[in-house]
């Protein structure tokens, strides 16, 4: 592949390489605006099931078309390679203000990027998508500072099924719901779940389970118990333990029925409200 152009798209620098694709900075010179180009690695697109989970992600996020998603703007070829170009996120991801020292997000920050995160997959969820891997590295920010989720690659939609199925593409284990890990039937309430691991991972500064292989890990999310985000942060009030206790709570049936839920006992945390209902409602 020519490493100055992807279609009529001028690369400027490559912003970060996956297991499966490499996502290139680049200027579209027909509208004259950057744009981040996803490109299927060359060793992948002679598999069909790559090359299938590729086409997947474009159709599911063009169907989707929420304000919080990434959009997409194009899909290509280049000889066999398929590519698809979307919004350019200038801020980074959480993934990268998470790991900057110099910078501390405050609770309501933390909020705010719940809430858009939730309205997203809340938007998937009621289109019979289930994203699959939540996780900070996947919520990037415009130039403005606001959330947007990236990166369906892992999606599963019920409505534009993928015939066939490979272990390799289960999710991130830090992350991953206990019937994700096992292998169980999905439904949104597995990405609550992963919603609840990164609102814990922001809270703690590390993630729920520390083990030491990628299997450990996983495994801890079905038989460890929720971690108590007390312990770790014993300045954060009462709230906390519970709203985590119940996002990942090991049962799908226990935790929020929908992300939005998740984000509205975080805003009344956050504002102190959470204190009011208890008083009024227990």
């Amino acid at each position: 592949m020519s490493t100055s152009r992807i279609g009529r798209y001028e690369i400027i620098d490559e912003l970060g390489e996956g297991g499966m694709a490499v996502v290139y900075l680049a200027r579209d010179p027909y509208m004259d605006r950057k744009v981040a180009v996803k490109v299927l690695s060359y060793q992948l697109a002679a598999d069909a099931l790559f090359l299938e989970h590729f086409h997947h992600e474009a159709e599911i996020i063009a169907a989707l078309e929420h304000p919080c998603i990434v959009p997409v703007y194009d899909f290509g070829l280049q000889g066999d390679q398929p590519y698809i170009v979307m919004r350019y996120m200038a801020g980074g991801s959480l993934q990268d203000r998470l790991e900057d020292e110099s910078e501390e997000l405050g609770l309501h920050q933390m909020a705010r990027i719940v809430d858009r995160v939730a309205g997203a997959l809340d938007a998937a969820h009621a289109h019979d998508v289930v994203h699959r891997d939540v996780k900070p590295s996947n919520v990037l920010f415009d130039v403005s500072g606001e959330a947007f989720l990236s990166d369906f690659g892992l999606a599963k939609s019920s409505r534009r099924p993928i015939e066939s199925e490979d272990t390799l593409f289960v999710g991130t284990p830090a992350y991953m719901s206990p019937e994700q890990v096992c292998d169980n039937p999905l439904d949104g309430r597995s990405d609550v779940y992963a919603l609840g691991a990164m609102v814990y991972r922001v809270l703690a500064d590390q993630p729920p389970y520390l083990e030491d292989t990628l299997t450990a890990t996983a495994r801890a999310h079905i038989i460890e118990p929720v971690p108590d985000i007390l312990h770790v942060r014993p300045d954060l009030r009462s709230p906390w333990r519970e709203i985590i206790a119940k996002a990942m709570a090991k049962a799908p049936r226990d935790r929020y029925g929908t992300a939005g839920e998740l984000a509205r006992e975080i805003h009344e945390a956050v504002s102190g409200r959470w204190y009011l209902r208890k008083l009024v409602f227990d």
